[in-house]
């Protein structure tokens, strides 16, 4: 049986680029590995902190959303722990309501971009 999570993580911001790819790409394979169907991930970007985090003011955020076992997120949260890169992480398990909301974000920002590309041409 696997439930849908949803997990926020923030790298550090001296990383460049390529560092941040490497790093979210080795959370994806992580999670592929242990059974996990990545059903959506967002790169949000370097954006500003709440409040100063390992004295660092912003840092790259990256989303992911998927479904797995719920042992496998203790598993994910030791391997956040065991990577300097990481400063912070959120896991959340999402109900019926919370698939909802997000699947419906997804749509309103799909529309949004096809509307752009067909008013652009």
């Amino acid at each position: 049986m696997s439930n849908r999570y949803e997990t926020v993580f923030i790298l550090t911001p001296v990383l460049s680029d390529d560092q941040v790819k490497e790093a979210v790409k080795k959370f994806e394979k992580f999670l592929k590995d242990n059974g996990a169907k990545i059903i959506h991930q967002e790169n949000w970007g370097l954006r500003k902190l709440a409040y100063p985090i390992q004295k660092k003011s912003t840092g790259f955020y990256h989303l992911f959303e998927y479904a797995a076992p719920g042992e496998l997120i203790a598993k994910l949260e030791i391997q956040f722990k065991r990577d300097e890169r990481i400063i912070r992480f959120l896991s959340v398990k999402m109900d019926k309501h919370h698939v909802a909301f997000a699947e419906k974000q997804r749509n309103k920002k799909k529309e949004k971009k096809q509307e752009e590309t067909t008013q652009e041409n």
